[in-house]
């Protein structure tokens, strides 16, 4: 079992390597965002989630975030047919949602509220105060269309572990470093499109 995951890491390591994708250093975090990411289980990383700076796929307009939700990568559009691409968490199928909107509200270590609906589907779920434990994780970022709350979020996680998978209730999770990353760069009104 261990040589396996030996030898797939080091055929990613090598097919990586060939790729023209460069690794963005992680943004300056406050003592407060040290103290409470330090307190998230870690996670074994996929180095193809990893935040990188590509050729842009999307062909949107920089400034502009696109999710592939098969992919399950969000692209932050740059100026001169660049993007950084961050590994992502897509909702499960049955509650997975796609369509244009744009950012209304941006939070950091935000509470978290589960919506009506989900409190019917999982009654477990509740109220969480801001902080390593919530679900929200380090940032989020709120989507909206028009002037409505869609109810879905790009935001952090205390779950990196599951990266990668599509098992949110539509929401699109990130890292917490990644959070962070995307959270300093957007603007109040970035479109996001969710594909």
């Amino acid at each position: 079992m261990r040589l396996s995951r030996l030898v797939l890491l080091v055929a990613t390591m090598a097919a990586l390597a060939g790729c023209t994708f460069k690794g963005i250093p992680d943004p300056q975090v406050s003592a407060r965002d040290t103290e409470w990411m330090a307190q998230v289980p870690p996670a074994q990383e996929e180095p193809r989630y990893g935040r990188y700076l590509i050729e842009d796929p999307t062909g949107e307009a920089p400034g502009t975030i696109v999710v592939d939700t098969k992919q399950r990568f969000l692209y932050y559009v740059m100026p001169n047919k660049q993007a950084i691409r961050y590994g992502v968490t897509v909702g499960d199928e049955a509650y997975g949602w796609t369509g244009t909107s744009r950012i209304a509200r941006k939070a950091e270590w935000p509470d978290w509220n589960p919506p009506a609906e989900m409190k019917a589907r999982w009654p477990h779920v509740q109220f969480t105060k801001g902080g390593p434990n919530n679900p929200l994780g380090a940032r989020a970022l709120y989507l909206y269309e028009g002037n409505k709350d869609t109810l879905y979020r790009i935001h952090g996680t205390n779950e990196p572990e599951k990266i990668g998978q599509a098992v949110s209730s539509g929401c699109i999770r990130m890292r917490n470093i990644d959070v962070i990353d995307l959270y300093n760069r957007v603007a109040m009104n970035t479109k996001v499109i969710v594909r």
